[in-house]
């Protein structure tokens, strides 16, 4: 009976490691842009509410949403190909 159990508990704790992989489909892609924008800005020496600022800050935003739509891209990508060619794994 225990070692049921224990499969069970196997199993769920798989399974929700599963899960938790497919919940980070949505985070930025790693690079550089996975530190804070604020600090990037500051750390170059750029003043706080300057318009060098706030190019930085629309810089990086532009940067981080093309990082995203290419990982989105790739993902489609991929499952068009996988759908047009089942032959191949």
């Amino acid at each position: 009976m225990q070692f049921i159990s224990a499969k069970r508990s196997i199993a769920l704790a798989l399974f929700s490691l599963f899960l938790c992989g497919c919940a980070q489909r949505g985070q930025v892609p790693v690079s550089t842009l996975g530190e804070d924008d604020d600090t990037f800005c500051r750390a170059n020496n750029v003043a706080v509410g300057s318009s060098e600022y706030i190019a930085c800050r629309k810089d990086r935003d532009v940067l981080r949403n093309n990082a995203v739509a290419r990982a989105d891209r790739r993902q489609r990508d991929l499952g068009e190909y996988m759908l047009n060619h089942p032959d191949h794994p």
